[in-house]
């Protein structure tokens, strides 16, 4: 793997860290794809039962490498960064059947800012801000912002955000409901990684579950729903976690999660 993106995995949490400090952590092609290969690893490792995405240095993304998009001889054209770096990225997310933590560490621009709300749960330093900063160049937001972005704020709010390109401070953005919470500075490590441990501990098949039927609400009718529930519920059910969690209570301990 490219060491523009760190891959760590501890006690069932895997770490993606951003590693271009010296550019804000600017995607270009070989951190894109080497982002691609990293998901994919904590997607086939069983002992990943949650991941954290955050950024090395000041910032969490800075969105693309506005070099390689400005050098004839790197750039790879809009439809190559969107169809095979963003796009991808994205997908990869939501169809990752753990849960994915954003820690946004500093600022989270264009496509970063996306990749970032893309995830489960969105944790960010009160120091971090959101911007969707594609009209100041003349584009439009991508990595799926037009989609994740009006439902989590609204279509109007979400609109004015991304014409004016306005920076959205985390306090701000946890109070509008773009993320989960913003937290002081000197506690966001810590919180971070003790939500994505919190997570890790959790039965994993339900969170899978959970998620999938998260993706489906946003295209399903209520009876399409319901029926995905009922599936996704039986499944659950049949789980040695369900059993575990069921064991537990009656038991009145605290359980023990396996991840199946």
């Amino acid at each position: 793997m490219s060491d523009s993106i760190l891959l760590q995995i501890d006690q069932g949490v895997a770490t993606i860290t951003l590693n271009r400090p010296k550019v804000f952590n600017s995607f270009n092609k070989e951190m894109a794809h080497a982002m691609q290969d990293a998901l994919d690893q904590c997607a086939s490792n069983n002992e990943v039962r949650s991941v954290l995405i955050t950024g090395e240095g000041k910032a969490f993304c800075a969105g693309q490498d506005i070099q390689e998009i400005t050098d004839p001889a790197l750039n790879p054209g809009f439809k190559a960064i969107l169809d095979e770096h963003y796009n991808p990225i994205v997908l990869k997310i939501r169809n990752l059947e753990k849960p994915v933590v954003a820690a946004v560490n500093g600022v989270a621009a264009g496509a970063g800012a996306n990749i970032a709300l893309a995830c489960d749960v969105v944790i960010a330093a009160e120091s971090a801000a959101f911007i969707q900063a594609f009209s100041k160049i003349g584009l439009i937001p991508d990595s799926a912002g037009t989609f994740f972005l009006p439902r989590l704020i609204g279509f109007g709010k979400a609109s004015a955000t991304m014409m004016l390109a306005d920076k959205i401070t985390a306090p701000e953005a946890d109070q509008m409901g773009m993320i989960y919470k913003a937290v002081p500075d000197n506690e966001f490590h810590a919180v971070a990684k003790a939500t994505s441990q919190k997570l890790a501990a959790l039965p994993t098949v339900a969170l899978a579950n959970t998620k999938k039927a998260l993706n489906q609400s946003y295209y399903n009718t209520v009876e399409e729903q319901l029926a995905l529930e009922s599936k996704l519920q039986i499944e659950s059910a049949a789980t040695e976690d369900y059993a575990e969690g069921v064991a537990s209570f009656m038991e009145k301990r605290k359980p023990v999660f396996k991840g199946k």
